[in-house]
């Protein structure tokens, strides 16, 4: 089975339905490092749903309603092996509930010839008001299938970050074990899981989920624009530019222009960019 551009723009995602719990809310919080000081009490609502202003990380929404590792389906034609995680942006149109169930519907908008990327989009909505909630961007590039020579749309371009020294910075070390603790958080692909797979695709070991460390880098945002503060959170979009292996030091940088926050976020043992060209925006 070959790449085929028509077969992947009209893929036929079915609509998926995902309760999420409370015990979802706080397991997803967890996962990304929220609640490491059990004594931190401006982030006890996030973990604790006795806190009176008991919330969910807006983040979630990036390991809800998932289609499923779909480019290992055959059909598809990708070298399902060498597909990565290469851009995500998330948009609330409202504050995500810390327990709900959710209709999602996803969609191929988008393939583009050199390099392979495919764009997806995953539109959020509550099952039962029907409201919309949340929009998820996705850009995979498939690596064993680019330059197939089909037809091809625009690429998304990436934010540019400031050309100037950061505003502010915080490190925060990962556990041997954080790709284990994330994976039940909704991400089973076994390149984060098993040896074999990763050594297959060109890794020492087994990669940190690229969403995982999305999720840390939103933990910033959320502390440092929104004073921890979920209804303030708007948006985030960023690039994955290297892989992170469990156990590193994650490095975010970020460059404060108002509601506007471009950041990245290194490997400190590395001196690696592992998440790049990153904008939040944070509402008052």
């Amino acid at each position: 089975m070959t790449f085929d551009y028509h077969r992947l723009k009209y893929w036929p995602f079915e609509e998926v339905v995902q309760s999420c719990t409370a015990r979802d809310s706080i397991r997803y919080a967890l996962s990304i490092g929220i609640g490491a000081d059990p004594m931190n009490e401006v982030q006890m609502p996030y973990v604790f749903e006795e806190s009176g202003r008991f919330a969910a990380v807006p983040t979630i929404a990036v390991v809800l309603g998932s289609p499923g590792f779909w480019a290992h389906d055959p059909e598809t034609g990708t070298d399902w092996v060498r597909i990565l995680h290469g851009e995500q942006k998330l948009e609330l149109h409202r504050p995500l509930p810390t327990a709900a169930t959710v209709k999602t519907r996803t969609r191929a908008i988008g393939i583009v010839d050199k390099g392979a990327p495919i764009l997806t989009e995953r539109a959020f909505k509550d099952a039962v008001t029907y409201k919309p909630l949340t929009t998820l961007t996705s850009t995979t590039f498939a690596h064993g299938n680019g330059g197939y020579g089909g037809p091809s749309d625009p690429a998304p371009e990436p934010h540019a970050l400031p050309d100037r020294d950061p505003n502010l910075f915080c490190d925060l070390s990962t556990l041997e074990r954080a790709a284990l603790i994330y994976r039940p958080s909704g991400d089973y692909n076994p390149l984060h899981t098993c040896p074999v797979v990763a050594r297959t695709a060109g890794f020492e070991k087994p990669i940190l989920h690229g969403v995982r460390t999305l999720g840390v880098a939103g933990h910033r945002i959320l502390r440092s624009c929104c004073d921890y503060d979920a209804t303030r959170f708007r948006s985030l979009q960023l690039r994955f530019s290297a892989p992170i292996y469990p156990g590193e030091t994650i490095r975010t940088e970020m460059w404060r222009d108002g509601p506007r926050s471009s950041f990245r976020a290194s490997a400190v043992e590395r001196a690696a960019v592992v998440l790049s060209n990153g904008l939040a925006l944070a509402g008052t």
